[in-house]
């Protein structure tokens, strides 16, 4: 009874303050199926005021499956530029290939078969699952995470792991409106039940709320601690172009356009000159200028002036924008 309630107020709360977001658009079943793989995919440690611009463009220039499935890896990247993270695309587009080839170009409607899918894990297969099959699926993001870690006060380590989630997910019951209960819940947590300052004012549920009854808001994080590594980028430069390179040696932006970079295990009077944050990783950079032009293997000489037209990282580009203002 009380999950029906739980159900019920957040439905329609959802229904008066759910966001217009361009893959919520009522749209035939097909193109429900692109939207939200397109999306789900840009979505996976993106947030969605990111994510928006970018799923806008890549609709407008790869529209549906099949052209996606053929597109070429080149144009894909250059649409996803800036979303980081880029063997999301080219899962996307392996996904869209599988799908053609296997599933007749209909997303599969089952679990197993979703996951088996480049891609796709737990998380993703229950979204689309809820979102586009109607099937009562509760997929656990940060944001229901956190509406569950508060509403029921799961604070020690036991309470707060993902099969404990899993489990107790179930306190937010079901309904025959499983797509919109699964986004009035992502919704919930990203809207109000922020990581800061919720606003428990404003909630349908903060009734029943443990958190909010001993007004203690905190949840537990668990802290990745970021590897320190270190780096010497060599630059060369000539006629105001820059020398770089295809990346193959690294896991991190692997086949993505980089400066010629060298790992160091045990640097001795190292002169840190740039550091990025990646992943789990904290990247001490020293910057090296070498007059050897030498030609390297899968190297391109880029005109710093044009640097626009080609399809870089983010990393390549603020190494460049460093260069130019140093």
């Amino acid at each position: 009874m009380k999950e029906q309630l739980i159900t019920k107020n957040i439905l329609k709360w959802y229904d008066i303050n759910k966001r217009s977001l361009p893959w919520r658009k009522n749209v035939c079943l097909q193109k429900r199926q692109y939207f939200t793989l397109v999306s789900e995919f840009m979505l996976q440690q993106t947030q969605v005021v990111t994510v928006i611009p970018y799923f806008n463009r890549f609709i407008k220039n790869v529209p549906n499956l099949k052209i996606l499935a053929k597109s070429q890896n080149k144009k894909l990247i250059k649409l996803w530029e800036g979303l980081g993270y880029y063997s999301r695309v080219r899962n996307l587009k392996k996904t869209a290939q599988v799908i053609i080839k296997n599933f007749h170009g209909k997303l599969p409607n089952n679990f197993e078969d979703l996951i088996s899918l480049p891609g796709i894990g737990y998380y993703t297969a229950s979204a689309i699952l809820a979102i586009v099959f109607n099937k009562p699926y509760i997929p656990l993001d940060g944001n229901i995470e956190r509406v569950l870690k508060r509403y029921l006060y799961l604070k020690k380590d036991k309470e707060t792991q993902k099969d404990n989630l899993i489990k107790k997910k179930s306190i937010f019951g079901i309904s025959s409106r499983s797509s919109d209960y699964a986004q009035a819940l992502m919704e919930l947590g990203a809207l109000i039940c922020k990581p800061n300052n919720p606003l428990c004012t404003k909630c349908p549920i903060s009734k029943n709320c443990k958190s909010f009854k001993k007004n203690d808001f905190s949840i537990k994080k668990n802290i990745k601690k970021n590897k320190n590594k270190y780096f010497i980028l060599k630059i060369y430069k000539k006629n105001q172009r820059y020398l770089l390179i295809k990346n193959t040696k690294f896991n991190f932006l692997k086949n993505l356009i980089i400066f010629p970079m060298e790992e160091l295990s045990n640097p001795k009077n190292f002169n840190q000159n740039l550091n990025f944050k990646m992943s789990n990783m904290n990247m001490n950079i020293e910057i090296q200028y070498s007059k050897n032009n030498k030609k390297l293997p899968s190297s391109y000489w880029v005109d710093k002036k044009k640097i626009k037209n080609y399809i870089l990282p983010t990393f390549t580009k603020k190494v460049v924008k460093y260069l130019e203002s140093n």
